[in-house]
């Protein structure tokens, strides 16, 4: 099964209250949405944070192929090996979205501008707006 997943992380301030969100299409025509309130941190901090937890519902759903589309260029740059990761609240992350990646069969991402990410953004402010835990919320497309 593939997952095309759309993620984003939001911050009102940097550092400020923070959110993450992942919008999630399985290619039988589900959609899983998910955010989350980080509390108070980076920007950076909420975007890695929801790629990691796209890559965690995807292993979760058993998917083995999972293509993720970024408005974070640092986040799609630093994934494919092309920039160094140097903050050290980042370097954990980065490993731990590595070694996630690696349990799939195929992994990719890419970049995408902020318009071709609007669902997973909506989803990070609403964890910044509600912020309190986590959320997720599964349906299916209409055909």
């Amino acid at each position: 099964m593939k997952i095309t997943a759309y993620v984003d992380g939001a911050s009102r301030g940097n550092p400020g209250p923070a959110g993450f969100g992942a919008y999630l299409q399985t290619d039988d025509g589900e959609i899983i949405e998910v955010c989350g309130y980080l509390g108070t941190t980076t920007n950076n901090v909420a975007e890695y944070a929801g790629l990691i937890e796209a890559l965690a519902v995807a292993q979760s759903e058993g998917a083995s192929e999972v293509e993720v589309i970024s408005d974070s260029l640092l986040l799609v740059q630093q994934m494919l090996g092309r920039y160094r990761v140097k903050h050290p609240n980042l370097i954990p992350l980065h490993q731990k979205a590595r070694d996630m990646a690696r349990h799939f069969r195929r992994f990719s991402i890419r970049h995408t501008l902020r318009a071709g990410n609007k669902n997973a953004d909506r989803l990070a402010n609403l964890a910044v707006d509600r912020a309190d835990g986590r959320w997720i919320e599964r349906r299916r497309v209409d055909s």
